[in-house]
């Protein structure tokens, strides 16, 4: 399963931005993100890339919601996807780079963007 993971922006640089998951800061891609990002908003993040600012009226709404899929017990396998997906939050892909880092994984598109928004059933 995919997620996209929302964070905090603590710093924007260009296109990239490091943002704060949870007291674990990644640098994140701003490419595909619907609306510019400052300092202080929070985005969702998918493999390295924010997709989506989210409005101030939702943040406390998804915080709380993804805090409790995170607190499951280390048998439960969306908390481990969430724990995972924080982890490759940090492998951010590079700005002219068309091929995957690993040369498994493809990289976000924004059919992936719409895929991951449907399945959190979020309507932007």
């Amino acid at each position: 399963m995919c997620l996209g993971v929302p964070g905090q922006v603590t710093q924007v640089n260009g296109l990239t931005a490091d943002v704060d998951f949870w007291g674990v800061e990644k640098e994140v891609r701003l490419d595909t993100v619907d609306k510019p990002v400052e300092p202080g908003d929070y985005i969702l993040n998918h493999v390295g890339f924010a997709i989506r600012r989210i409005p101030e009226s939702e943040i406390d709404e998804t915080m709380t919601l993804y805090e409790s899929m995170m607190g499951g017990g280390p048998d439960d396998m969306l908390r481990e996807d969430l724990i995972d997906e924080v982890e490759a939050a940090g492998s951010t892909p590079a700005a002219s780079s068309t091929t995957p880092a690993d040369g498994d994984a493809e990289p976000a598109d924004a059919e992936d963007a719409e895929d991951l928004l449907e399945e959190l059933d979020i309507d932007v």
